[in-house]
């Protein structure tokens, strides 16, 4: 077993899957893989079984019944990590949105540079995207701008779903009590990391819109994000935040 683990949630990505397990394990520096799929009725996790063959031990499945969110997909695969006993913990897309390369860049932020948290970041150096449509580029970058000026948290990019956490921010982080399941999650994880203060760095990435699949985004999670924010900000005057272990800083 590896000290990394990478948790991919899916739903119907077959045109993606084998192709983000093979590139991950292609990297440099080893990486265990969890997939967390959604009963795709496409056979996404009947590919992933296959290649459980040639990669047994690295690659893992996790299969539930029925599309239940990204954060709790996220959430299952945390506890999962955390129960075997993986030191770095990520999140990445299975598009191919978010580069695999920089997996290696993430993990290095944390485990080298001593951060507790690498943001894998579109807007720390200025606009990273390929392939969306402007008015997409400005909801996102807009949306980061609102997040910061409500919770006051100093992250470029808050909605980011390309994320290496280490184990005792998972372990401090109470994540029974994560109660959004779209980029409010997102925004959430951030937020309570931030607030129990843990070391957050910011890592520039290229994102790329994906070219095979579709896309899962809707009106309903970006809804759950606008009022999540101000959710989030309104309890946490109500919440204390002490760390289950002294945090370094």
């Amino acid at each position: 077993m590896n000290d990394c683990i990478v948790v991919i949630p899916t739903y119907n990505e077959i045109e993606n899957v084998e192709a983000i397990i093979r590139k991950v394990f292609s990297l440099k520096h080893p990486f265990d893989l969890l997939i967390i799929d959604d009963g795709s009725p496409d056979g996404t996790a009947a590919v992933v079984k296959d290649l459980m063959k040639e990669f047994e031990g690295n690659l893992h499945l996790v299969e539930r019944k029925g599309k239940l969110g990204l954060g709790t997909a996220y959430i299952h695969g945390f506890k999962w990590a955390l129960e075997k006993g993986y030191e770095y913990i990520f999140e990445m897309d299975a598009d191919f949105s978010h580069p695999p390369e920089d997996l290696i860049r993430l993990y290095s932020a944390c485990a080298i540079d001593g951060n507790d948290v690498a943001v894998g970041s579109r807007y720390i150096t200025g606009v990273n995207v390929v392939n969306w449509p402007i008015n997409r580029v400005l909801m996102s970058y807009f949306a980061g701008y609102y997040v910061r000026m409500i919770t006051g948290m100093p992250i470029m990019d808050p909605t980011a779903g390309f994320i290496c956490y280490t184990a005792k921010v998972l372990r401090t982080i109470n994540l029974d009590n994560i109660r959004f399941i779209g980029y409010a999650f997102q925004i959430e994880m951030k937020f309570n990391s931030w607030k129990f203060g843990f070391k957050i760095t910011e890592v520039p990435i290229i994102f790329t819109d994906r070219t095979k699949g579709a896309s899962k985004m809707s009106k309903g999670i970006f809804k759950e994000a606008i009022l999540g924010v101000i959710t989030l900000k309104v309890n946490s005057y109500f919440k204390r935040y002490i760390p289950k272990h002294p945090v370094q800083k």
